[in-house]
């Protein structure tokens, strides 16, 4: 499984979505209906599936599902 495949796989264990109705434009709070606690848990999830730390500045700019795959694409360039 890619980096991008585990990403998508973690938003759509978090957010309770069929990951093919991941598009890259699905915000995570209006679209996916993430409240501040799922998007923490989203972002611990992401960690500890890719083995990775995403910094707060980082976290911030995450806010739809294209924003985590370009950021992780961006990781694993």
């Amino acid at each position: 499984m890619t980096m991008k495949e585990t990403a998508l796989a973690v938003i759509a264990k978090v957010s309770g979505k069929d990951p093919e109705a991941l598009v890259p434009d699905a915000e995570l709070v209006a679209n996916l209906g993430m409240d501040s606690a799922k998007a923490l848990e989203l972002l611990v999830e992401l960690e500890d599936q890719l083995e990775i730390e995403i910094l707060d500045e980082d976290a911030a700019k995450l806010n739809t599902v294209g924003d985590i795959l370009a950021f992780v694409d961006r990781l694993s360039s």
